[in-house]
């Protein structure tokens, strides 16, 4: 982090939580130390449910996801949609003409994160939204936004309670975002450790939605992308 962006996020945060942010990322130089903020959303907000009509969102095919697989800057790969599609995730994403603009994916099976051996889950009246992605060009559309509350309509109308997700606790500017959406906090977990090896603890108030991260026992917890 450089001096530019430390007095950005002070102006925009304050100070206390710039200089937490600080020490975060400097411990996570000799170790992994994440603190998880657990969110989640169960009403639709209707303003956040129209894009700019440039933009056509609806879940995407597997045909169509395997297609954007094959283009460069789609963050996808036929490994990873081999591995979601099998669980039975869906993916909600917009187009801007033939282009992919921007995607989320959505499971109600525990899930694999980017941290080795590990996997988040959560109570099965829940879906949880994971791997957002808005291309560069297509940024400040508002489309992360809009895609997770249209899925989350439609994941209610199929009688789920509502969307989980987690951001990390420094990480101001989308959670800032996603309580702008609607999100409320649900705990903290915390994961700290190295080389695989781990402390995991979690907030009771997690208890409320099974949410939780646990060791996923085959050792390779890692998404493919």
């Amino acid at each position: 982090m450089n001096l530019a962006t430390v007095k950005s996020n002070v102006r925009y945060f304050g100070v206390p939580r710039t200089f937490a942010d600080v020490g975060l990322r400097a411990a996570n130089r000799a170790m992994l130390l994440k603190v998880l903020k657990g969110i989640v959303i169960e009403q639709v907000d209707h303003s956040f449910l129209e894009p700019d009509p440039k933009y056509a969102g609806s879940f995407l095919s597997e045909a169509r996801l395997r297609e954007f697989a094959r283009e460069p800057g789609t963050q996808l790969s036929d490994a990873f949609l081999d591995e979601a599609l099998a669980k039975g995730d869906g993916c909600y994403g917009f187009l801007a003409g033939n282009v992919l603009a921007a995607y989320g994916w959505y499971s109600n099976k525990p899930t694999a994160l980017d941290f080795d051996g590990l996997r988040l889950q959560f109570d099965d009246r829940y879906i949880y939204m994971y791997k957002g992605f808005t291309a560069p060009e297509h940024r400040g559309q508002r489309l992360h936004a809009i895609g997770m509350t249209r899925a989350l309509q439609s994941y209610l109308e199929r009688g789920y309670r509502g969307i989980v997700s987690y951001v990390e606790w420094n990480n101001f500017a989308s959670l800032k975002s996603c309580y702008r959406m609607g999100y409320r906090d649900v705990g903290n977990i915390l994961i700290a450790g190295a080389r695989g090896r781990y402390v995991l603890r979690h907030d009771a108030a997690c208890n409320e939605y099974s949410f939780r991260i646990v060791r996923s026992g085959n050792g390779n917890g890692r998404p493919r992308t």
